[in-house]
């Protein structure tokens, strides 16, 4: 994995975009259907593995709410830490996700986002914008996509059966 923090500015000192190549995304909830964490439903969201512990230490004295994972008994040392990212489609701000093939690139919209739940991912690159809140004295920067592309694993007949135009199906 590669991390790439904009520094800051001397002009200005807010929090910049995060980049990371061969991001590793966990947690996956791009369709928003309830769960333990979203039990109404709608949020969309995964997390981001952070494997640097320094990098994690420095997002988090910044105010991004890194998460630790839960040790596992018996195992010593740092058990790692991510960074649960939001996946937000509003009239402001749209997220540009692209499901990427060896010979396409398609970029998802909010219906069809929640694909990438369950699709073999082979790699993932990604710019994170922060989002700065206070709400009811609680501080913090909220991690949203701000560009994502997302690398599938192809299966042995990718290459075999190539179309032109749309790959919708004709008839419902």
């Amino acid at each position: 994995m590669v991390c790439v923090v904009a520094k800051k500015g001397d002009q200005s000192m807010a929090v910049q975009n995060i980049t990371i190549e061969n991001a590793r995304i966990i947690f996956r909830n791009l369709s928003g259907k309830p769960d333990k964490f979203n039990p109404q439903g709608g949020k969309k969201y995964f997390s981001v593995v952070i494997d640097d512990p320094k990098f994690a230490e420095e997002l988090e004295k910044e105010g991004w709410r890194i998460k630790q994972f839960k040790p596992r008994e018996g195992e010593d040392g740092d058990p790692g830490h991510f960074l649960q990212v939001k996946v937000l489609y509003s009239e402001r701000s749209n997220p540009h996700i692209y499901l990427c093939t060896k010979k396409s690139k398609t970029m998802l919209n909010e219906e069809t986002v929640g694909s990438l739940d369950y699709a073999e991912i082979s790699s993932v690159d990604i710019v994170i914008r922060p989002y700065e809140y206070d709400v009811r004295g609680e501080k913090g920067i909220a991690a949203y996509v701000k560009t994502m592309y997302v690398n599938i694993v192809e299966d042995e007949f990718a290459d075999k059966y190539e179309f032109e135009g749309e790959e919708e199906i004709p008839f419902n």
